[in-house]
């Protein structure tokens, strides 16, 4: 049994004794809770019970697209931003609202309304004779909630009452005294702009007429005759021939600028490849495609003859001819762009001098032509203006008189009354007060236990320390070796023990005895499977006869699959014939495609490592650099001897010494690897 140990090392909490207290007093426990249900079920019962309907009005434009005033810009539209909407709620609370409502339904006259004689007595409440009119609006605020929902253009009338038609009828005729004064302040402000506007058009007509009859006279004066756009002919003709001449400069610039990019191309010797009007004409796309053709062809017969071969001689003859034959092409585009620069020089030539014979023709009108843009100028904008007052005239004319003020809200959702009370609730209540006085009564119980000391007991003290656990080697490993040193020859048994002991995440197998040696790491990986680790048998030789091994043939996806993107990870692995062991193959992909991706190994074997507890790599008779990609941290480094004497493994242990690799650990099978029947995995 735990226990919470309280102060210091000599006394602990004794939770048996707490809970047999509880379980000693329950009667009493559940008595006093069925005691506090029974009163809150009487409270509910003897309460007076209260009613809520809410009204809900949602604040949007409610002029439609063919009634809006024409000239109404957004500064003119409503503003339903979050002050505009909070602003409307404070104005359904103001009191000329809530006074309109009380005196519309009568509510002066409810006694629900009305301040109790005690509260009067006590200065709570002011004297009915006095003010009884305030009293019914402070108490109608009190049960009145008016609020915008978050995020949106929607206020909400929410009243309780005790008597649930009224509970309906107060938020309705809230919200219908909120349409009805909207409404009323549209109307006053439409007749004060119509009572404005009428001596402004007035004096206005006035005014348009005198100025547009001061333009008619001065163009009499002047003979300024008007042309297209409302301008003079002088001025429309140099505006044509302004944009003409530009144009033409325009494209006798991008002539030359074309023309000097070809004429640099040649003269330098660059490559002709970079100038698009060359790479566009046909004859020079014919010739590059017949130059691949040759290229192609030159690549092709590269691989079987020699490079003074007759053949590829003449093949880069003809490369060579092409060559030329492109350039001789670009000096014909040279001069057709160059030609094109020359008549755009004459056309541009002959424009400015008709613009120049224009120019001073129109000189002579120009400070005619300044006074009369000045007079039109006035003219247009007080014409302008009249338009503008004479269609909010007729439509604030038409509004009134048709009495159609829209309101920028309406009422969406009108109160009901409800069906039951809001308050009191029944079962919250009663089972809130159960619940309570049952958590406080066995809070109570056990705080008397504590404070009593019953609850209380003498710690245990600790007799003697706790064996430390360890990971016990095979005594093949400790057998006959001095001590502080670390045996190089070790069985599969003592290789699986160490690499459990260490927690090495992977284990490199070197085999430079050849395919037979390399049974070592298919014998260490099974003795793994089998001690309950999840291992990964990853197969990195040439021939892949240690993965044959572990399943039924060789022709299975594996890591070249995996290197070549052939394949995804869950269709390289596979299960061993004979062990918990997962296999990884050489696969069937091409071995050089494979090794063109050999940079993506390290990148597989971290994802190996992640996703099991050890990854067993054998890689046969490989050479020390190749050790690089599959190295990584908690990695072992283990040599599959059939005899450990023999001078390969020799020269293999010392090339890893030397490579900074450390003294490696030679693996040495005791008996040869079988494929036992009764090693399968269920």
């Amino acid at each position: 049994m735990s226990a919470t140990q309280m102060g210091g090392s000599d006394v602990d909490i004794d939770l048996r004794r707490l809970a047999i207290s509880v379980r000693e007093r329950w009667r009493m426990i559940l008595s006093v809770a069925l005691l506090a249900g029974l009163a809150g079920f009487l409270f509910v019962y003897f309460s007076t019970p209260l009613y809520r309907a809410e009204t809900r009005i949602l604040i949007e434009a409610r002029e439609s697209a063919y009634t809006r005033t024409a000239g109404q810009g957004d500064g003119e539209r409503p503003i339903f931003d979050d002050e505009g909407v909070t602003s409307q709620v404070e104005v359904i609370r103001s009191s000329d609202i809530l006074r309109q409502v009380a005196d519309d339904l009568g509510l002066s006259e409810r006694s629900e309304f009305q301040a109790s004689g005690l509260m009067v007595r006590l200065g709570l409440r002011t004297p009915d004779e006095l003010m009884r009119d305030q009293q019914t609006i402070d108490i109608m605020r009190e049960k009145l909630d008016v609020y915008r929902v978050e995020n949106s253009r929607v206020i909400v009338i929410r009243f309780s009452s005790l008597d649930r038609q009224l509970a309906a009828d107060v938020p309705n005729a809230i919200a219908d005294a909120y349409i009805e004064e909207q409404r009323a302040a549209k109307l006053l402000s439409n007749e004060d702009a119509t009572g404005w506007l009428a001596p402004e058009i007035a004096d206005l007509r006035d005014r348009v007429r005198d100025a547009e009859a001061a333009v008619a006279a001065f163009r009499a004066d002047t003979g300024l005759l008007i042309g297209q756009n409302n301008s003079t002919l002088t001025s429309q003709q140099l505006s044509e021939l302004s944009s003409e001449l530009s144009r033409v400069r325009a494209s006798r610039s991008q002539a030359e600028s074309r023309a000097e990019g070809v004429r640099q191309a040649l003269e330098t010797g660059g490559s002709l490849e970079a100038v698009p009007e060359v790479l566009n004409s046909s004859v020079v796309q014919r010739l590059r495609e017949r130059e691949g053709q040759l290229q192609a062809e030159i690549a092709d017969l590269s691989t079987t003859l020699l490079d003074n071969h007759p053949r590829l001689r003449g093949l880069r003859s003809q490369l060579a001819d092409i060559s030329n034959r492109v350039r001789e092409e670009a000096r014909t585009v040279l001069v057709s762009l160059e030609n094109e620069a020359l008549a755009a020089q004459r056309v541009e030539a002959r424009l400015q001098g008709e613009l120049d014979a224009l120019k001073a023709t129109s000189a002579t009108a120009g400070s005619e032509e300044v006074e009369l843009r000045a007079l039109e100028r006035e003219a247009t904008a007080q014409r302008e203006l009249l338009e503008s007052y004479l269609t909010r005239f007729r439509e604030a004319s038409a509004r009134g008189d048709r009495n159609y003020l829209p309101v920028d809200a309406r009422v969406f959702a009108r109160a009901t009354p409800p069906v039951s009370s809001y308050y009191p609730r029944l079962v919250p209540i009663v089972g809130a007060a159960f619940a309570g006085s049952l958590l406080i009564m066995i809070i109570g119980t056990l705080l008397g236990e504590l404070f009593s000391g019953r609850a209380m007991r003498p710690a245990p003290q600790a007799s003697r320390a706790e064996p430390v656990p360890h990971l016990a080697m095979p005594a093949a490993a400790s057998m006959d070796t001095p001590e502080g040193e670390t045996p190089l020859d070790l069985s599969v048994q003592t290789a699986a023990a160490h690499l459990i002991a260490t927690d090495a995440a992977r284990a490199v197998f070197l085999s430079p005895e050849g395919e037979e040696a390399s049974t070592a790491s298919v014998m260490v990986a099974r003795e793994l499977a089998d001690a309950g680790i999840r291992v990964l048998y990853l197969d990195l030789t040439v021939s892949g006869t240690p993965s044959s091994y572990m399943l039924e043939s060789r022709i299975y996806t594996g890591i070249t699959n995996l290197l070549a993107a052939e394949a995804q990870f869950t269709e390289t692995i596979h299960g061993d014939l004979y062990s918990d062991c997962h296999v990884i193959p050489v696969g069937t992909a091409e071995a050089r495609r494979a090794m063109r991706a050999a940079d993506r190994l390290p990148i597989i074997l971290t994802s190996l490592t992640t996703a099991y507890d050890i990854v067993v790599i054998e890689c046969g008779p490989t050479q020390i650099d190749g050790l690089r990609r599959v190295m990584g941290q908690a990695t072992e480094i283990l040599i599959g001897a059939i005899d450990g004497q023999d001078h390969r493994v020799e020269k293999i242990a010392r090339s890893l010494f030397e490579a900074g690799y450390g003294e490696a650990m030679r693996v040495v099978p005791t008996a040869p690897l079988e494929r036992d029947a009764s090693r399968t995995v269920a």
